[in-house]
């Protein structure tokens, strides 16, 4: 150790100094999708489309739904429905892949 000098001089944190200095993910905001099902169509239905058109989908209500984080997928589910309130119960997570944070 150098004479006269301690760990706060040598810029060396104590292990709970480091805690409380490492930035907080509290404002990192994510967008969450959950993807009932996909269908494709001509562009001419989708500009027809209008208030109270119904859009058959590839899946039915006992499917599982996907859970995509930022456009990637995470998660997997099952929808729930309690009185007026929609959920999703997640129940796999799915493996990052290679290249993704």
């Amino acid at each position: 150790m150098i004479a006269g000098a301690n760990a706060k001089s040598l810029g060396v944190l104590s292990p709970v100094a480091a805690v409380l200095t490492v930035p907080t993910l509290d404002k990192v905001t994510v967008d969450l999708m959950v993807v009932l099902g996909t269908t494709t169509m001509p562009i001419h239905q989708v500009l027809r489309l209008s208030r109270g058109a119904i859009i058959e989908l590839d899946a039915t209500e006992a499917d599982e739904v996907k859970v995509l984080a930022n456009n990637l997928p995470v998660a997997s589910g099952v929808v729930l429905v309690d009185r007026n309130r929609i959920a999703v119960e997640v129940k796999q997570m799915l493996p990052r892949t290679p290249g993704t944070r």
